[in-house]
This record gives C-alpha cells, sequence and structure tokens, in this order.
C-alpha cells in the first residue's frame, strides 16, 4: 500500500485490531446506523463543520458508516484517509491547518481540490484497547479547535463505542 501521509500508518497490532472489528459485525452492510447517523449530525452542527464521520479503518480503506457532508462517499483508500492516524494514538488527533503539516503535503485530499484544511478526529477503542476508528470532523478552512472540543469529539467517541459494545 502507498502512503500519502508521510508516516507509518500500520498500528503494531494491526492483526488482532482487525480481528476484533470483524468480531463486533459493524462492517457487514454499508447501512447507516441510526445513532451514528445521529453523531455524526450533532458533530456537524457542534463544531459547525462542513464535514462530520464516524469512520472504521479496515485493512486498505476507511469505511464510512455514518456521515454528514460526503454525499455518497462510503470508503476512501486507507493510504489516504486522515483517520488512518488517528487509529495509531489514543487521544485526538487535531490538525488545525493542514497546510502547516509537512507529513500531510503530498496527501490529495489537502492538496487536491478537495482542499481538506482542517481536521480532528477522537479515536473509536474498544473496552479492550483497539482502535477501530474514529468519529471525524472536517473542513475547508483552517480552524481552531481548544482542549474543551477535544473533550466533547471524545464523548462523540464514547457514545459511539457504547452503542457498538452494548450487544
Amino acid at each position: 500500500m502507498e502512503n500519502s501521509l508521510g508516516k507509518p500508518i500500520i498500528p503494531q497490532n494491526e492483526e488482532q485490531r482487525l480481528a476484533k472489528l470483524r468480531s463486533l459485525n459493524i462492517l457487514d452492510t454499508y447501512e447507516e446506523n441510526g445513532t451514528f447517523k445521529h453523531i455524526a449530525a450533532v458533530a456537524s452542527r457542534m463544531f459547525g463543520v462542513p464535514i462530520a464521520l464516524v469512520n472504521f479503518v479496515v485493512k486498505d480503506y476507511v469505511v464510512t458508516k455514518a456521515g454528514v457532508g460526503m454525499g455518497s462517499t462510503k470508503e476512501v483508500r486507507r493510504d489516504v484517509s486522515l483517520c488512518s492516524l488517528a487509529v495509531l494514538r489514543s487521544d485526538v488527533t487535531v490538525f488545525e491547518n493542514t497546510l502547516n503539516e509537512p507529513c500531510l503535503l503530498a496527501n490529495p485530499l489537502v492538496t487536491g481540490d478537495f482542499g481538506l484544511r482542517f481536521y480532528a478526529a477522537a479515536p473509536l477503542t474498544t473496552t479492550d484497547g483497539y482502535n477501530i476508528g474514529a468519529v471525524c470532523i472536517v473542513d475547508k478552512k483552517p480552524r481552531e479547535f481548544s482542549a474543551s472540543d477535544q473533550k466533547m469529539l471524545e464523548t462523540l467517541a464514547s457514545a459511539v463505542m457504547d452503542e457498538i459494545e452494548k450487544k
């Protein structure tokens, strides 16, 4: 897999992480989960961004299970999606201005027509510690993202995980 993100994107626990994701049975269909759709809508309104997504990182793609602002797009190559970076961390990933991030200057979402300028994502972490995806917010203009904003995004990610793990 090529990589336009300027740093390694495969976690050390990749095989176990993928096995955990498969065991949760949330990728069987592209049908949007109602709760996830509501969380994406709340994130978009809460942060005033045009794009909010509930994404899961699989082997070669990032799959959108619910979202606002991306139309019918349901997957993006993993080597392009910034969610690939979000699953590497236990805290919120924030790029307030992607043009100031050397690791993103070869990324077609940043440098191409899409014009991604702001990105923040809270990882979706299972109770046993696997980051399987992220709640992401995106804008085409740079913006500030406070510690309080990060906590709110983490809370939305926790709500997604509560929905997933309540089974």
